[in-house]
């Protein structure tokens, strides 16, 4: 355990338990960094009451069980100072020793602080899922990008990751789609498809519809067929859906995420078991014929006039929806993929949608205790006018641009450096996804925020190419000092309180990590890393490490600083899905 803030909660609760009984072991030592010290510890106002003591009175007996000047202490010796301030804080300030040989473990250990899970999982993301019948839009972005960064943290914390990309791939309007597509011919259809025109080919198909009753009537016949599963049909069903699917992984490759074809679990898989779930909820007892559908009435969901609110698992006419399909699908990752905890990264509209579905799965038996499901909310993007993000027409504006569009901006912004045309696209594309991806993961999944790309790709802020020239900026030391970052191993020495502040933002890499992961919060990792780099920079500026003044053992002190930054930042931003360019 290299983490300050770790370690200091579990001395002081041990603390705790020495001065008041082993029942206090377990109080929230309320440890918090300070102005006046490393961390203040509060537990001691907390615990006032409780004890019948005065707060100060109650921190001066923690801080001698902490130090050992209690009569019978026992344990290590406390790693730095504690003072009691005010009406009964505690300040606790760590050694600079303590925080350097802290820094010269983690950087030995190529996992940086980060550890495995003592008890991997078999944890399954539902991410993405693009509406096959529509355009991949802008709205797609933010549950991809998460998604996929929660993806990435648990497989490096060692659990079993199963991605599920939950295409809309199923139902009515594939009626019209399939006898648009036998209209203008496979070829046509194939081409618009595949060129991400699909909401141009669906407006098509959908005036037809409105419009030729002959067409309307074709439709609806199509639908039949579909649902039967005939040859003929699902030859077309699969030939509409192969060349969409080719499309959503040019976005895929651009954006630099990890789907691919073997993670597509669409509505489609679902159709054979819809009848079964509708049949053993009735039978059971949990869903009930109201107004002519089946619904189950999940405890604690009121409408209007405090009436029970309905979870439609069948409606009046057959039909089967939305409901019908995610109670299916909750039940086979439960049952068949064995998830011990299912995360849904879909919209913070769908919050009810979301909650009364827990709450019926759990009724229904099929998603039991010990598995976890949580809905991962996503918030909207905004355009500058505060408003959903579209064109200035009205539309929504397609995937595919608005990346082409940041990497066409990134490359603008790096029209100064002499690099050759590879080179600078390559850097281009690096600089252009990063910032489109920092910007989203910067901050909570739930909030919205405003797309703007000259914030994005500003080399100054909270932003991913700041990040990113960090990293190449600490290569560039590297290579003027003609040495590989993965031998810089000397002993680490706190001398000048720049270096003090890097390393002790260090220790706290791992316990980020595995926060991100435990509340699904990447926005943690992305601001700790931001204030890493922020930390480095004050160091770089304070801290001269080529200079010709600067004596061996400080200069091998400094690179294996700079060197432990640069992995704690790679790693991170890997984790975050955000590309690390070399130079910048």
């Amino acid at each position: 355990m290299t983490d300050p803030q770790l370690v200091l909660s579990e001395r002081v609760q041990q603390a705790l338990a020495a001065a008041f009984g082993t029942e206090y072991s377990d109080a929230d030592p309320l440890i918090r960094p300070s102005q006046f010290a490393d961390y203040q510890a509060n537990v001691a106002m907390s615990l006032s009451k409780r004890l019948r003591r005065a707060p100060r009175e109650v921190a001066q007996e923690i801080a001698d069980h902490l130090t050992g000047r209690a009569e019978g202490a026992q344990g290590e010796p406390f790693p730095g100072t504690v003072e009691v301030s005010g009406p009964g804080f505690l300040n606790l300030t760590l050694s600079d020793d303590w925080i350097a040989a802290q820094a010269a473990e983690i950087l030995k250990d190529p996992r940086s602080g980060v550890p495995l899970s003592p008890s991997p999982q078999t944890v399954v993301i539902d991410y993405s899922a693009p509406n096959a019948a529509k355009e991949m839009h802008v709205g797609h972005l933010r549950t991809t990008i998460v998604g996929d960064a929660l993806a990435r943290v648990h497989e490096h914390l060692g659990n079993k990751v199963i991605r599920q990309n939950h295409l809309g791939d199923w139902g009515t309007p594939f009626g019209m789609l399939i006898e648009h597509l036998l209209d203008i011919g496979e070829e046509a259809a194939v081409a618009q498809l595949e060129a991400g025109e699909g909401n141009e080919y669906y407006q098509a198909a959908r005036v037809k519809f409105d419009s030729d009753p002959e067409f309307n009537r074709r439709a609806r016949a199509r639908v039949v067929t579909l649902q039967a599963e005939e040859p003929e049909t699902m030859r077309l069903w699969h030939i509409f859906m192969d060349a969409t699917v080719r499309y959503f992984n040019k976005v895929y490759t651009q954006l630099g995420v990890t789907l691919t074809n073997e993670d597509i679990a669409g509505e489609s898989m679902y159709n054979h078991v819809l009848a079964q779930v509708c049949d053993e909820l009735q039978e059971r007892g949990i869903a009930v014929i109201s107004d002519g559908a089946l619904c189950v009435f999940p405890p604690g969901f009121t409408g209007r006039e405090n009436q029970p609110l309905p979870f439609m698992i069948r409606k009046g006419d057959g039909g089967y929806g939305y409901a019908t399909t995610d109670m299916a699908t909750i039940r086979y990752r439960v049952d068949d993929l064995k998830a011990d905890r299912i995360l849904y990264v879909i919209g913070a509209t769908q919050a009810l949608h979301m909650s009364m579905l827990f709450a019926s799965a759990r009724m229904a038996g099929w998603l039991p205790d010990h598995v976890r499901a949580e809905h991962v909310q996503i918030g909207s993007v905004l355009g500058s006018d505060g408003k959903m993000f579209k064109t200035r027409s009205g539309a929504s504006i397609k995937l595919l641009d608005l990346l082409d569009e940041a990497e066409t901006r990134a490359a603008a912004v790096l029209a100064d450096r002499d690099y050759d045309d590879a080179t600078r696209a390559e850097i281009a594309h690096g600089v252009g996804m990063g910032a489109v991806k920092y910007a989203d993961l910067s901050v909570s999944h739930d909030s919205e925020y405003v797309f703007d790309f000259d914030r994005m790709l500003a080399l100054t802020g909270n932003t991913g190419p700041y990040l990113q020239y960090a990293t190449a900026r600490i290569r560039s030391i590297f290579r003027k000092a003609d040495v590989d970052p993965a031998t810089a191993t000397g002993s680490i020495v706190l001398g000048h309180p720049a270096e003090r502040a890097l390393a002790l933002q260090l220790l706290g890499f791992g316990s980020v990590v595995e926060e991100m992961a435990e509340g699904s919060v990447p926005h943690k990792l992305a601001n700790y890393l931001f204030d890493t780099a922020s930390v480095f920079t004050t160091f770089y500026e304070n801290c001269p490490i080529l200079r010709d003044d600067v004596d061996p053992a400080t200069r091998a002190s400094r690179l294996a600083l700079a060197a432990l930054t640069l992995r704690v930042l790679e790693t991170g931003l890997g984790l975050l899905g955000v590309p690390v360019p070399e130079r910048m």
